[in-house]
């Protein structure tokens, strides 16, 4: 007699992790179908400047929304309890499979874009990397320099909410200690996610605006204001020429620059606390603080160097200073010139500014500011024990007492960066590239930053020399730098599949 069987039988066998990807397979559809839809607009742009490639974001547009919708209709059920298991899968394969729709125009263009450099080109703009490999940018049709900027804002607002509400409830290199009200399991917490959420689209947006606004009345045209607007507040770095922001010649457009890159390296978190509460706690925030000051002392130091080196006067030297500074330190990407060629100490400054990065719960990359005053707070307290042995000091972080847990996490993630940054230059190196171009090709893609130094992909070059090889394996280091090392590292440990 044949035994009856129970609808959840047939998955008893599959583990957890297996049974869990056909629901973040079904969300990343969605995410997917926005993206079909989104491309509506640069073709219409393109078939306003009467261009036919206006017929590749059509193509693009009809078959991802196909797809998508078979997507969502095959893998539809019910959604399982999040756990941390499942957030690490869905954050991962969000990105990925985003990249893989955001490349297909890329693909059918007529641009002569390999699959790699396709693939590279829409994860540099969805991680707001800003490394580029397209060529002759100021001949390239608007539709293209539009999707590059709509890629970079898309990808900005999704990692401030990813920031804010799933790494520090995974625990990822030390996020937890950001943990808003928004992070934790309770009934309630869902509509102070809404809220939450709701304003912090609406500062985002309010910030563009203002930023394209600024821009336009400084002198740029309507569109080049749009795009940089966007890939400055999502410190992306995307420009629409070949010599980024070195096209303008405006010294206010470079301060405006500067304005909107800092807005989109600090923690927007303590804007919608502005918003909703009325406090303005910016300053009170500690790694707030240590980025700004950082920043003005870094900036004029390099000021100084360049008026006694080069011969440029102070108020020049300071606004060329400030202005690749922050777009180094803010993982933003863009150059007002080649400062590769600045001499030996600007050198060293922007090696070492572009491993750094902004604020936590900001568009930034990088390793993140408040990552380093917990290493400075341990090494303070290494020293202390060495001289009192006996002597109880807790980790602090503002008036925050560090757990263990949280410093743990941070020294992983130093670890983790490090070797993967040494295996990612081996590679390269294998690959046939200089050493300086796979060390800060490493480093840049590493930390979400864009150029390099050197002459092949530093601020005056581009990603297109590159192989085929090197190329997929930056788009994958961009990626891996982008959600934090770990939350795609576990998805390759035999612990994450098995029960």
């Amino acid at each position: 007699m044949a035994q009856l069987t129970r609808p959840g039988d047939r998955h008893r066998h599959v583990p957890r992790a297996v049974q869990q990807l056909r629901p973040a397979l079904y969300i990343s559809c969605f995410f997917a179908l926005v993206l079909s839809i989104t491309m509506i607009i640069p073709a219409l742009v393109d078939a306003s400047d009467q261009k036919p490639t206006w017929s590749v974001f059509a193509l693009s547009s009809a078959s991802v929304f196909c797809v998508s919708v078979l997507g969502i209709v095959s893998l539809r059920e019910p959604m399982p309890a999040f756990t941390p298991r499942f957030g690490f899968l869905l954050t991962t394969l969000l990105w990925w499979i985003s990249s893989i729709v955001a490349a297909v125009p890329f693909w059918l263009s007529p641009l002569g874009m390999t699959p790699a450099a396709a693939y590279f080109e829409a994860m540099s703009g969805l991680t707001t990397t800003g490394a580029t490999a397209l060529s002759e940018l100021d001949l390239t049709p608007r539709s293209f320099l539009l999707w590059r900027a709509m890629l970079q804002w898309i990808g900005g607002i999704g990692i401030i909410a990813v920031g804010l509400f799933l790494f520090p409830f995974l625990r990822i290199g030390g996020m937890q200690v950001f943990r808003t009200e928004s992070s934790d399991r309770s009934d309630k917490a869902m509509p102070r996610i809404v809220s939450l959420t709701r304003a912090l689209c609406a500062i985002y947006v309010f910030a563009t605006l203002a930023c394209a606004i600024i821009y336009a009345a400084l002198g740029m045209s309507l569109f080049d204001a749009i795009c940089h607007a966007m890939t400055t507040l999502s410190t992306g770095g995307f420009s629409n020429h070949d010599r980024s922001f070195g096209f303008f010649q405006d010294s206010r457009i470079l301060w405006a620059a500067v304005f909107f890159m800092i807005v989109g390296a600090l923690p927007f978190v303590l804007y919608v606390e502005f918003l909703i509460r009325g406090r303005f706690t910016l300053w009170r925030d500690w790694q707030v603080r240590t980025f700004i000051v950082s920043v003005i002392l870094m900036s004029i130091a390099l000021a100084l160097w360049l008026e006694s080196t080069r011969n440029i006067a102070f108020l020049d030297a300071l606004t060329q200073a400030a202005f690749n500074v922050v777009s180094v330190v803010t993982t933003t990407g863009y150059a007002s010139d080649d400062y590769a060629v600045w001499g030996p100490f600007a050198y060293g400054v922007f090696f070492i500014l572009t491993f750094i990065g902004g604020c936590s719960g900001s568009t930034t990359g990088g390793i993140k500011v408040y990552r380093f005053i917990i290493a400075f707070q341990a090494l303070r307290r290494a020293f202390a024990r060495l001289v009192y042995p006996n002597a109880v000091r807790p980790l602090r972080f503002g008036e925050k007492v560090i757990e263990q847990d949280v410093f743990d996490s941070v020294v992983i993630y130093f670890v983790a960066f490090f070797l993967l940054y040494a295996v990612t230059i081996l590679a390269l190196s294998l690959a046939g590239q200089d050493f300086v171009t796979a060390l800060t090709g490493a480093q840049t893609a590493l930390t979400n930053v864009g150029p390099g130094l050197g002459e092949t992909i530093g601020p005056a070059g581009n990603f297109a020399p590159l192989g085929e090889f090197e190329l997929w394996l930056l788009s994958i280091i961009m990626l891996l730098g982008r959600l934090e090392i770990m939350t795609v590292l576990i998805l390759f440990t035999p612990v994450f599949w098995r029960d």
